[in-house]
């Protein structure tokens, strides 16, 4: 899959981030490690790594939607302990939510 964003928008995303953040810098910078990781892992991946309250402040700190500027999944998601988990449950969502023990995890495997 092709990645949604080339490397000069990604960079425009982020810049225009910095600009307008005001707050603690930890949650910037997750942010926009949440975003340059996200890029190769894809956004289904990023769900199961973070909650859903952290997806909702780090897309509102980059003001962008994780569905619009990553792949669905990326080039590195097997990588991912939660995606290979994943692929023996049937329901993603519950998986997402939680309502299937021990699939989330933030785990990157070598």
């Amino acid at each position: 899959m092709s990645e949604k964003h080339s490397e000069k928008q990604l960079i425009e995303i982020i810049d225009k981030a910095i600009k307008d953040f005001s707050g603690n810098s930890d949650s910037l910078s997750g942010a926009i490690g949440y975003l340059m990781i996200g890029r190769k892992f894809g956004w289904r991946v990023m769900f199961f790594m973070h909650s859903q309250s952290t997806v909702r402040k780090y897309e509102n700190i980059l003001g962008v939607s994780s569905r619009d500027v990553m792949p669905e999944t990326g080039p590195m998601a097997k990588k991912a302990f939660a995606w290979q988990a994943l692929q023996k449950v049937t329901n993603y969502w519950k998986a997402v939510k939680g309502e299937i023990a021990g699939i989330k995890s933030k785990e990157i495997l070598k």
